[in-house]
């Protein structure tokens, strides 16, 4: 039987169902996390933002909360890009991902250090971390100390599992400057590399809907040729694109009408709707990209999103929010942009 083709504006309606930006969510933070197959966080309050527009009643202590009692975790994952995750997710997603992004450092550092070096480095700051929380600067100090280069410490959290202990790493207090072990954080764990691959593929078309496996790849950091054998052998569901492209899918997960509506809502900067992975959605418009991302900047842009697509950009800024639109709105869509602005300024107001 062939596949059904599912049209860009019906894996544009999936990705926003599955990101909870058609409804709001009344599941826990954790659970919330989950289900976006993490937060992207180089940014800390990046992760809050996303949240509140994604939950309903979502008040900034419930993260901050969920950090401080372990019930998530904030760490180098995915890409080796910063992302705050449940624990349950943590030790798959390490697992899923640690070959590769030690493989992939290594690329760019073979000529400064080897990976001998590495597990030297990791066997070191796991002594001085055994005894509890340290900061970065102190651990990068020692590891030059012993006569590595400070290269080492940029890639030491791929031999050594770390995550940043609050209230390093929040609202409260941005700058993710003080580490702990993983393990203290959230227990040790039996997890395995396949196991982990196998979770990664779920929760990407879980969180992002239908799609071809180079995309699955691009968000993990892996390489489609680590990640074809593990589709093979998962029971998914298979579509195709108005291109005739192969979509894959995890069975029953929602599928909205293509005409469906969806409500204004705002993003934060390196919201992980708008990367490269999920372009097949057009969240983003191509003709916008550039207005979002550039080589100067060393963030995104947060934008607005009108009928499923960016439409504009947003600062929070004298106590309001600052709309930018790339095009003139019509004055419905203008009040609800602003309804919604005001929630959001009073969000950075109270929390």
């Amino acid at each position: 039987m062939a596949e059904r083709v599912l049209s860009t504006r019906e894996l544009n309606r999936a990705l926003l169902a599955r990101q909870l930006l058609m409804d709001r969510s009344e599941k826990s933070v954790t659970r919330a996390i989950e289900r976006m197959a993490g937060l992207q966080t180089q940014y800390a309050p990046s992760g809050y933002i996303g949240l509140w527009s994604r939950m309903r009643d979502f008040r900034r202590d419930s993260l901050t909360t969920a950090v401080e009692r372990g019930r998530a975790v904030t760490g180098t994952l995915m890409r080796i890009t910063i992302h705050t995750v449940s624990s349950r997710d943590y030790p798959l997603f390490t697992e899923g991902v640690r070959r590769s992004r030690r493989q992939a450092w290594m690329r760019f550092q073979r000529h400064q250090v080897t990976e001998r070096d590495m597990e030297a480095v990791a066997r070191m700051l796991r002594r001085s971390l055994a005894g509890g929380p340290r900061r970065a600067d102190r651990l990068a100090a020692q590891v030059e100390a012993a006569g590595f280069p400070r290269t080492a410490w940029s890639g030491a959290g791929l031999w050594l599992d770390m995550v940043r202990v609050p209230p390093s790493g929040t609202w409260e207090r941005r700058k993710a400057d003080l580490y702990g072990l993983a393990e203290n954080a959230i227990g040790p764990w039996t997890a395995t590399e396949e196991e982990g691959l196998v979770h990664l593929v779920r929760r990407y078309l879980g969180g992002f809907g239908p799609a071809p496996l180079a995309d699955i790849a691009n968000w993990a950091g892996l390489s489609v040729t680590t990640l074809r054998p593990v589709v093979e052998h998962m029971r998914l569901r298979r579509f195709r694109d108005e291109a005739g492209s192969v979509l894959l899918d995890v069975p029953g997960a929602a599928l909205p009408d293509e005409n469906a509506p969806a409500p204004v809502r705002f993003l934060p900067t390196w919201d992980a709707t708008l990367l490269a992975h999920a372009r097949r959605t057009q969240i983003l418009p191509e003709a916008y990209r550039t207005l979002i991302f550039s080589t100067k900047t060393p963030h995104s842009k947060p934008t607005f999103v009108v009928d499923g697509r960016v439409a504009g950009a947003w600062r929070y800024e004298g106590g309001r929010i600052r709309l930018e639109p790339f095009d003139p709105l019509p004055a419905r869509t203008r009040r609800a942009l602003e309804d919604e602005a005001d929630a959001l300024a009073a969000f950075h107001a109270r929390g």
